[in-house]
């Protein structure tokens, strides 16, 4: 099945933002090359799913963004706002929540995450549970002001903002509605996290979510094994270690997806296979205006922190898309972003977009002098 229409990006002239984003974002706790368990330092990041893919495209390819969360009004709030300023990320939507002395009614969230080596994988510990993104509900944003009278090109949200609470995947459907309503792309990465659906009815719920969810998404993306858990189309021939990514069985299940939800106009997909936690192959699949676009892939990739690397996909996908790059270097565009993320420490993307271009159009690591 064709999909419905190409993506129609609204002019740059007309908008204030390039992409405006929803979602959370923690200050995520590394301990370096320690073990979380044992260390005594951690160096602070600021970093979430939504938030990794707005930073990475203001800060390596410098558009235009704004993001839409919530934040404690307290020292640890004030840390965050820092964190954010630095990465060039607007702010002037931030819903801020007063601190009741303790955390008990909103707070900052936690991310304690340690990365893998060799045979050792990577561990992430939340402590996220109250934050004050997770208490934002249908009313609290002006969506008319966003997508109307400033204006955004595209909109960018995801699973693991709707996983936060019982009100999180109401304010997607409000935002997204008006976001389409005034010519803004919408775009979803599914990002299932088992651990934030369990309390809210586990796998079963997440794909009824979704599901609802995905009715008002222009473009759907997701990692290796997203599609089934968080939507429930399998993927023929996966196995659980994800080793075996046959690009074909990923292609006939997008389109069994686009043939239940015509009103997607873009499907991606990242295709990762985890080696070692230092090891990985890397590709990606496009599926855009009834064709498929496949991204170079790469074996045996040496990687030093593979936290964020989908999101840093998503990124380069999308400024490809705004753009108006050719679907085949588009999906390049997300894979060598997404690659290059995983270079360096932290949940968003050091790239530039000299090094990101260089390697799109073949060029390789080298010594610079």
């Amino acid at each position: 099945m064709v999909l419905s229409d190409e993506i129609n990006i609204k002019p740059k002239s007309k908008c204030k933002w390039d992409l405006v984003s929803l979602g959370e974002i923690m200050l995520r706790l590394d301990p370096g090359d320690m073990r979380i368990k044992t260390t005594r330092n951690f160096k602070v990041w600021e970093g979430g799913g939504e938030y990794n893919v707005t930073r990475g495209l203001t800060k390596c390819f410098g558009l235009k963004t704004a993001v839409v969360t919530g934040i404690v009004k307290n020292e640890i709030g004030y840390l965050l706002k820092d964190l954010i300023s630095q990465g060039g990320v607007d702010m002037s939507y931030v819903k801020w929540f007063p601190y009741d002395g303790i955390g008990r009614c909103a707070r900052v969230g936690l991310n304690f995450t340690e990365r893998g080596f060799g045979i050792r994988g990577a561990l992430g510990v939340y402590d996220r549970a109250n934050s004050a993104a997770s208490k934002l509900k249908v009313g609290d944003i002006d969506w008319d002001k966003i997508f109307r009278e400033d204006g955004a090109r595209w909109f960018h949200t995801g699973g693991i903002f709707a996983a936060l609470s019982d009100t999180s995947a109401n304010v997607i459907i409000e935002a997204s509605k008006i976001a389409r309503k005034n010519g803004t792309i919408v775009s979803y990465d599914l990002n299932y996290r088992p651990s934030l659906w369990e309390a809210l009815g586990g796998n079963k719920k997440a794909i009824e979510v979704n599901r609802e969810i995905a009715n008002y998404v222009d473009v759907a993306i997701g990692n290796e094994e997203d599609f089934t858990v968080a939507l429930g189309f399998e993927v023929k021939g996966l196995d659980k270690k994800l080793t075996k990514l046959d690009p074909e069985n990923f292609k006939r299940m997008i389109k069994h997806c686009v043939s239940k939800y015509p009103n997607f106009k873009a499907v991606a997909t990242t295709l990762r296979s985890v080696k070692t936690a230092n090891i990985n192959d890397w590709g990606a699949i496009l599926y855009y205006k009834g064709n498929f676009f496949q991204a170079t892939k790469r074996e045996n990739l040496e990687i030093y922190d593979r936290i964020g690397g989908g999101d840093s996909f998503v990124s380069g996908l999308i400024y490809g898309f705004l753009t108006d790059k050719s679907p085949d270097v588009i999906v390049e565009y997300g894979a060598v972003h997404g690659a290059l993320a995983m270079t360096t420490p932290g949940d968003t993307s050091m790239a530039s977009l000299s090094e990101v271009e260089k390697i799109v159009t073949g060029g390789g690591a080298r010594v610079k002098r």
